[in-house]
């Protein structure tokens, strides 16, 4: 996926972001490895991970988005799979399959009885270093045994893994909906093209 870094940056808690974001607004997420958590340490953000339903009515204003910045590990439709699930779920992992973008729930523009704009409210911060780099990471991580994760890894999955995340980024971002995308641990952020 083409993105453009971003030229007009502030700087919250020694991170990166574009001006003008509120800090109570960020959504960290990405694949598993790709240094979700770090970065949510450094922001000293929400420090227990959410599970965030795509598919689910009005996933916006889901609990789990009550306390923020949050780490937040998606749950997406896939084509031929009955319920969501994240890209590490045991029944993803045997059935590898495409998002079913058609299922992602968006939410409406704003209207006169609903004056908050729910597609500009969040900024969702995706974390998609290159898949070699969070293999690498993976594996490492896994010899220590800490995240149940990393148990059958291999490279292809990652790749898979890290595809599924920037084609949900890419769609949200062309639903309206803010999105920014680091190509490395902790890097500047970039917007699609």
């Amino acid at each position: 996926m083409q993105t453009t870094q971003i030229k007009n940056i502030c700087d919250i808690r020694g991170v990166p972001y574009p001006c003008g974001v509120k800090f109570r607004r960020l959504i960290v997420t990405g694949p598993p490895g790709s240094g979700k958590t770090t970065l949510i340490t450094k922001l000293r953000g929400w420090p227990e991970e959410g599970y965030l339903d795509l598919s689910q009515k009005a996933w916006w204003l889901d609990r789990v988005l009550t306390y923020r910045p949050r780490e937040v590990h998606l749950g997406f439709p896939f084509e031929g799979h009955a319920d969501a699930h994240g890209v590490f779920d045991r029944e993803w992992l045997e059935s590898p399959a495409e998002p079913d973008l058609e299922h992602i729930q968006v939410p409406s523009a704003p209207r006169w009885f609903w004056p908050r704009d729910w597609r500009r409210y969040f900024l969702f911060d995706f974390q998609l270093p290159p898949a070699e780099i969070i293999f690498e990471s993976r594996e490492e991580r896994k010899t220590r045994g800490t995240h149940p994760v990393d148990i059958d890894l291999t490279l292809d999955i990652v790749r898979r893994q890290v595809e599924v995340f920037e084609t949900v980024a890419n769609y949200l971002h062309q639903q309206g909906l803010r999105v920014i995308v680091r190509r490395s641990f902790q890097g500047a952020p970039h917007y699609f093209a």
